[in-house]
Parts: structure tokens; C-alpha cells; sequence
């Protein structure tokens, strides 16, 4: 059993410093690693003497490629509130990230996807590198995209977000630095000298830690949004996923070809609940998002889907999930609202330092 910590938190000069340390898990997160990072940001919110926090993750292939889907499966089966748990406490690092007082610095070169998103998007500053491969995967294993999805995505110019959310399109650094998702890129052979900069610094002056992140930037080169961009706010516009998909298939493009293909391997149930979560969360604050997310989240252990998307994706790695409904058509209007009822007062969201009994 490796006895090598799941993070490393330490402060260099003025940072505070957190290294995701999973690198054959791609990073992904437990439990425990939520824990552990709200413990070192709530402390170094607090020390006068870390001027801003950095955030990386170990390993050549991925920041952080999400949540231990196969724990949240696992915990859902058998019934416990181990997923709950995860889920809450993934949703209050999100929080805590999304109102942090001090530069919040994502080196997001690598995997990141679904709860990598989550300890990244929401900072400050998300530095793109030249292996940033950047999704919101969910609807593909029968899930929605949490972690703030129905935050951040609706709030991206145009159907950007609507088009990432449903399909699970994966961005490479030109295009999320050209979505907003990324506010700097810097070359992949840049990263660990970009790191030294920054634990040398003196970031006291309110321009420094800018100034040095636009030292380290290059150019990501084209991106592919400038053209398809048309294309996508035509197709995604709408609250209703079968009209997206009528509007896509007869487009006759191939881009829009390629959309419909997609989308058709997804699940049927998950396309909905994605839908409709972007559409409520574009109006919503980021604590009501949260609470909206840990809803819709426990819903889908509630459901076939969800277990189904794991079971081919993951356990049994076949990618061929039979969906159940398996139809857009097939599902229930009235389920998918029903996925956003209050839960009860014990499984309710409640954020850091509230009243609670959990």
C-alpha cells in the first residue's frame, strides 16, 4: 500500500503551494484530498505571510482528471452516505475556492476534467499549457456537470458552455484560453520555471504576480472556436435537448455531423438534467449552484444510468452503456424536475461555518 501523501501542501516563500499527488490516478480526487485542501486554505487565508496559492498536479498526464467516480458507484450500491459525503465536502472546496481573498493559481497543463474543473475554473487564475486537454465529460457516464458546471458554463459567451456541458467537447489550451476558461497559457517546458518564479517572488505589490504570469505566456496558437463558434450558438440555443439535436442533425455540416454523434452516445437522461441545471444556474448565485448540484447528484444514485456509465466506462471499460430510458423521448419531463428537489434537512447542502449536524 503506497504511504506517499494523496497531497502535498507547503508553503515556499509567499506561496502556499498544493501539489495534487495521485499521478497514476491522474490525480483524481478522494475524499480525503478535499479535506486536506480546505484545511490548508482556510489556514493560509488567515497567514499575512502567503500572498497567493498555487495548485499543480503530479505527473506528466493530468491535473486533476475528476472525482473517484468508482467510489461515488460504489458508495451508491451499497446505499451509504459516503458519496453524499464526498460530494458535500467536494462542493464546499469549490466554494471556499470561489470567494478565496488571495490569487488562486491553477497550473491546469495536463487532464482536467469534472472535479479538476472544480479546484481550477473557479480561481483567480487558470494557467493552460501545452497538454491542457479541459471537459466536462459527465453526461457520458450518465452524470451532470457538477463541481459549479451549471455556473461557469452558462456564463461563457454565447452556447459555449451548453455545447461543453451536453457533448463533453474537450478543449485544448488555444480554445479554453479563447473560452475564458483559461486566463493564461505558458508552454509546457515553461511550467517548472513559471513555479521557481513565483516561490521567489515578492508578491506583495497588487501587479506582481501578473506581470510575472504575462513573463511566462506565449501564444497557444489558433483556436478552433473562432470557427465554430457560429455553429454552436445556432445549435445549442433552447431548453429543450431534442430540438438541439433536430437543429444539429439537419444542419448538413460536418461539424454539426460529428455534434449529432455525440450527443446519441450520451445518456438520454443525463442530456435533460444537464439541459435544464445550465438553464436554472444561469440565474442562480454559486452557493444556490452548489446546493442545485448536490441535489441533482444524489438524484442520480437514485437512478440506472449513472451505475450503467461506470460499469462500461470504468469497471468494465466496453464504452457500449445501454442507457435506460434509452430514448430522449422515453424520459420523464417530471423525473427531471423532480432531480432538483430539496433534499431532507440532514443531506441539505450547508456550507463552511454554517449550523450543522453532519
Amino acid at each position: 500500500m503506497s504511504t506517499e501523501p494523496e497531497i502535498i501542501a507547503r508553503k515556499t516563500g509567499q506561496v502556499g503551494r498544493i501539489t495534487l499527488n495521485r499521478p497514476k490516478a491522474l490525480n483524481a480526487l478522494t475524499h480525503n484530498m478535499c479535506l486536506m485542501m480546505i484545511e490548508a486554505l482556510e489556514a493560509w487565508r488567515e497567514d499575512d505571510q502567503v500572498k497567493a496559492i498555487i495548485v499543480d498536479g503530479a505527473g506528466e498526464k493530468g491535473f486533476c482528471a475528476g472525482g473517484d467516480i468508482l467510489k461515488l458507484h460504489n458508495s451508491g450500491k451499497a446505499g451509504d452516505d459516503q458519496a453524499w459525503l464526498f460530494w458535500r465536502d467536494e462542493y464546499r472546496l469549490n466554494t471556499l475556492i470561489f470567494h478565496y481573498p488571495k490569487p488562486y493559481v491553477a497550473l491546469i497543463d495536463g487532464i482536467t476534467m469534472g472535479g479538476g474543473v472544480g479546484i481550477s475554473v473557479h480561481g483567480s487564475h487558470r494557467v493552460a499549457g501545452d497538454k491542457t486537454m479541459f471537459a466536462m465529460p459527465e453526461t457520458g457516464i450518465g452524470f451532470h456537470p457538477d463541481v459549479g458546471g451549471a455556473y461557469f458554463l452558462p456564463r461563457l459567451a454565447g452556447e459555449i458552455g451548453t455545447w461543453m456541458g451536453l457533448t463533453g467537447a474537450r478543449l485544448r489550451a488555444a480554445d479554453a484560453v479563447a473560452a475564458g476558461l483559461a486566463t493564461h497559457y505558458c508552454p509546457s517546458g515553461d511550467y517548472d520555471k513559471l513555479i521557481e518564479a513565483l516561490e521567489s517572488a515578492d508578491l506583495g505589490d497588487d501587479d506582481a504576480l501578473e506581470v510575472l504570469l504575462e513573463e511566462f505566456s506565449g501564444d497557444p496558437g489558433d483556436s478552433e472556436l473562432a470557427h465554430t463558434r457560429g455553429l454552436i450558438d445556432a445549435a445549442f440555443t433552447g431548453n429543450r435537448v431534442e430540438e438541439i439535436v433536430s437543429r444539429i442533425e439537419g444542419a448538413g455540416d460536418a461539424w454539426s455531423a460529428k455534434q449529432a454523434k455525440v450527443l446519441a452516445s450520451k445518456s438520454p437522461t443525463a442530456l435533460k438534467l444537464t439541459l435544464a441545471a445550465l438553464r436554472k444556474g444561469a440565474d442562480l448565485s454559486f452557493e444556490d449552484v452548489m446546493r442545485q448540484d448536490l441535489r441533482a447528484s444524489v438524484w442520480c444514485l437514485s437512478g440506472k444510468d449513472f451505475y450503467e456509465g461506470v460499469r462500461a466506462v470504468i469497471i468494465d471499460k466496453d464504452n457500449t452503456p445501454a442507457w435506460d430510458p434509452s430514448t430522449l423521448a422515453s424520459v420523464n419531463d417530471n423525473d427531471i424536475t423532480g432531480a432538483f428537489d430539496r433534499l431532507d434537512d440532514t443531506h441539505e447542502m450547508t456550507f463552511l461555518g454554517e449550523n450543522e449536524d453532519a
